[in-house]
């Protein structure tokens, strides 16, 4: 990923946030010399190896996990909010018109090499782990254990795990920090303006990204 140097976040803590608040990834390995790829929802384990590990499972029937042999590298792609930046929002636009558009957004890619697993304990414990995560913000939290045994061990017989030791973790925060404050403080406003839930959230992650914007 080409990633500028005012846009690079490499904290591995900061990038598991976002892995853990946005689950669904874009999955990508090379299979027979073809790029395929998939989605899916991803558990991350910060405590293990220098940049965390991934955990997953997915239908038998999608044949990538045959790929699944440890040597093969992948990569997954955990995307945060985004949204498209109005020149008319700067300041400076309004003064000598040298703007163009751009697009902010947040981005995490951990790379690694996945492994297959197929043990009924470990997709048992996986799907666990998973569910309770997801279900944490329920009024009534739905459990694995919910589902009667015979038709879980139906299901964990249809799919297959993975664990993928994260070798590199990138990051790219693009949030205007190229701007100036007057231009930053704009975008605030025109995001905060826009009202939906994906400008206010870009709008929270500018602020915060930016001491000097208070609040």
């Amino acid at each position: 990923m080409y990633i500028q140097t005012q846009f690079e976040e490499s904290r591995p803590g900061v990038l598991h946030d976002l892995m853990r608040a946005q689950p669904l990834a874009t999955f990508i390995v090379v299979q027979d010399g073809e790029i395929v790829v998939n989605h899916m929802p991803l558990f991350v384990s910060s405590d293990e190896g220098k940049y965390g590990v991934l955990r997953g499972h997915l239908p038998i029937a999608n044949s990538i996990w045959q790929s699944f042999d440890g040597t093969t590298t992948a990569v997954a792609v955990f995307q945060g909010p985004s949204s498209y930046i109005t020149p008319s929002w700067y300041p400076s636009k309004h003064q000598h018109g040298k703007a163009v558009p751009t697009w902010n957004y947040v981005v995490a890619h951990a790379q690694g090499r996945p492994k297959a697993i197929h043990d009924p304990t470990w997709l048992l414990n996986h799907l666990n782990e998973l569910t309770n995560k997801q279900e944490s913000t329920q009024r009534l939290p739905w459990k694995v254990s919910d589902a009667p045994k015979d038709y879980t061990d139906k299901m964990l017989s249809r799919i297959v795990g993975f664990e993928m030791l994260v070798s590199s973790l990138q990051g790219k925060w693009k949030l205007s920090q190229n701007r100036s404050e007057a231009d930053r403080l704009g975008i605030v406003a025109g995001l905060r303006n826009q009202g939906d839930e994906n400008s206010l959230a870009m709008e929270a992650l500018i602020r915060r990204g930016t001491d000097s914007l208070g609040e």
